[in-house]
């Protein structure tokens, strides 16, 4: 009679603890990782984790390249035929949609890329694409910098939601233009999809204009890739 195998248990790997620390992140916060929780998680000894991650901030720093490696960059390939402007857009909408699934990573991104692999090649893409479209490497730099302040203060929180939905909280005789703040939280998504779209609109409408005035601009000074 021939017994049945056991099933094995799934392989312990990078990509596995990330995933799993990475749904963690999605529904409870950042506090709520550790290295002891993934471990129950993922049906494993806590000492196994150290085979992989050393800490549980390699852990997060881990699920954070994982995010950046979701956004989209293909409107800063070599043939793509998108202008920078364009480009930008593109690429700041694909980048908060990424980052509105994922709210409670920002704050590990917000530090900038360090040593990540995706977050610099992000970092690269942008400042490569706004190089090669003409703008000198000092602006450049600062235009990747403006974006990710730009796109990274959207995802934080949320305009619309700041506002309960209970009418009496408005009162007109403290708030006379206020009538309507109690819809707010009902229509939070085109609220803040607007409010974003109308700041980018605004934001590369002034980059528009310096653009265009870069010939009358003195020799660039030197400057690294924006992050």
């Amino acid at each position: 009679m021939c017994r049945m195998a056991r099933p094995r248990k799934p392989l312990l790997s990078p990509d596995r603890i990330v995933s799993t620390a990475s749904a963690l992140v999605d529904t409870e916060g950042l506090a709520a990782v550790s290295t002891r929780r993934l471990a129950a998680q993922l049906g494993v000894s806590g000492p196994s984790l150290y085979n992989h991650f050393r800490t549980k901030d390699e852990i997060l720093e881990a699920v954070a390249d994982a995010t950046s490696a979701q956004v989209d960059l293909s409107m800063f390939d070599p043939d793509d035929d998108r202008d920078w402007r364009t480009s930008l857009h593109d690429w700041a909408v694909a980048y908060r949609a990424v980052l509105t699934r994922h709210p409670n990573i920002v704050p590990v991104l917000a530090q900038g890329p360090g040593r990540r692999p995706a977050g610099l090649r992000l970092a690269d893409a942008v400042f490569g694409a706004m190089v090669a479209a003409g703008w000198p490497p000092a602006q450049a730099t600062r235009i990747g910098a403006l974006m990710r302040y730009f796109i990274m203060g959207s995802a934080l929180g949320s305009f619309a939601r700041g506002f309960v939905d209970d009418e009496s909280a408005y009162d007109p005789a403290d708030y006379p233009h206020l009538g309507q703040a109690h819809l707010l939280a009902e229509r939070q998504e085109r609220i803040d999809e607007g409010a974003f779209e109308t700041g980018l609109q605004a934001l590369l409408d002034g980059l528009a204009i310096q653009y265009g005035a870069l010939g009358d601009q003195p020799a660039p000074e030197a400057a690294g890739p924006a992050r």
